[in-house]
């Protein structure tokens, strides 16, 4: 079997049986096997899921990072291997980026006593709800790591191609959660009441003014409203009504004043309305900065390796590997795959070409910058 039919096939397998963040024991217990048929070490650190191996010796160590749970989507692909996991899919990607960071696992492993250090490879859980990385650091898996890499895929782009940036790449993600509580009362009778709908409706709108007319348009942001709920019945105006959404952005100033003015709407509202309007926010990953240093040396490394390379624009997504980046230098890039539906679509399908070139890449990537570090 060749080298890229085995990781295209590790990866269909991984793509069957996925798995939730934190819930990647089969999924561990597969990475496990596959990298010890291959040789590799596996270092014991104390994960529930997840796995670290490293390859080479020496002082130096360089760090790769592949994400390995999936998401709670119903699968809607027709693919011969798709999920037999009932309402679960890798409609991310991730097992694509498993099997390329096995990939260039089996690579180093070839070079291994050529190697001027080791290359320490985390399959990491949890990415999806953002707890997995720090989970990895309190294991003390980035302990002697001088710099760190890792990748996504990217639908939007061809296979082939390679984006990358320095500085401010993912953003920060917040949550938020508003209560409007205002009076409920007989649907025909809205003046005995205090219709929630109704202002929970005009506070989505008022929303949408704060980031087209408050903030400076060559800033990024992007606050959405994702969830509405309220009332259980066609003739009830209902007591509450919850709204759910996410703000992105990529600096903390920009973070900040959307997060004031979004709470200072709520209580103007709930005070011209007579009602209660409670504003809970949740923080996610923080923005992923590159290190200028290592995003241009992945940059070359990926025109070196015959991709075709481009600058990467603002990502408005959130990716916890922007943890690693508090604690150690690095670079996330993204890697073309050429799919017709995007990222957490249950029709997402990556195109498996990438697997073999990024898997190469990689593996000379973490070689050179042993070199470097």
């Amino acid at each position: 079997m060749s080298f890229a039919q085995q990781l295209i096939d590790w990866r269909r397998e991984l793509h069957q049986y996925p798995e939730l963040s934190l819930e990647e024991v089969a999924t561990t217990g597969r990475l496990r096997d596959w990298l010890q048929s291959g040789h590799i070490r596996l270092l014991p650190y104390d994960l529930k899921t997840g796995v670290v191996a490293e390859i080479g010796a020496g002082e130096k160590v360089i760090a790769l990072r592949a994400d390995i749970d999936a998401l709670p989507i119903e699968e809607a692909t027709r693919l011969p291997f798709r999920s037999r996991n009932a309402g679960v899919m890798h409609a991310c990607g991730h097992d694509v980026h498993s099997s390329v960071m096995l990939g260039a696992a089996l690579l180093l492993k070839e070079r291994e006593q050529q190697l001027p250090g080791r290359v320490r490879i985390l399959f990491q859980p949890a990415e999806e709800n953002f707890g997995g990385a720090k989970a990895l650091i309190r294991a003390g898996v980035l302990d002697g790591v001088s710099a760190i890499f890792g990748m996504h895929n990217e639908p939007g782009r061809p296979v082939g191609h390679f984006a990358t940036r320095g500085g401010a790449f993912y953003a920060n993600v917040d949550r938020f959660v508003i209560r409007v509580t205002g009076k409920g009362a007989h649907a025909a009778r809205p003046h005995e009441g205090r219709d929630a709908i109704l202002l929970a409706s005009q506070l989505v709108t008022a929303l949408q003014s704060v980031a087209s007319r408050e903030v400076n348009s060559l800033d990024s942001v992007v606050l959405s409203v994702t969830r509405i709920q309220g009332g259980n019945t066609w003739n009830v105006l209902p007591e509450s009504v919850e709204l759910e959404g996410t703000l992105r952005t990529h600096q903390v100033a920009v973070q900040q004043r959307v997060k004031k003015r979004v709470s200072e709407i709520a209580a103007g509202f709930a005070q011209a309305f007579g009602a209660q309007i409670d504003v809970t926010w949740y923080a996610g990953p923080t923005a992923l900065v590159n290190d200028e240093r290592w995003a241009a040396f992945a940059f070359e490394e990926a025109q070196r390796a015959g991709y075709q390379t481009e600058h990467a624009e603002l990502h408005m997504g959130g990716e916890d590997f922007a943890v690693y980046l508090q604690h150690i230098p690095g670079a996330f890039v993204s890697i073309g795959s050429a799919s017709e539906f995007g990222l957490h679509h249950p029709a997402f399908d990556p195109d498996e070409a990438l697997i073999a070139p990024a898997a190469h890449y990689f593996a000379g990537l973490a070689e050179r910058a042993l070199q470097q570090a």
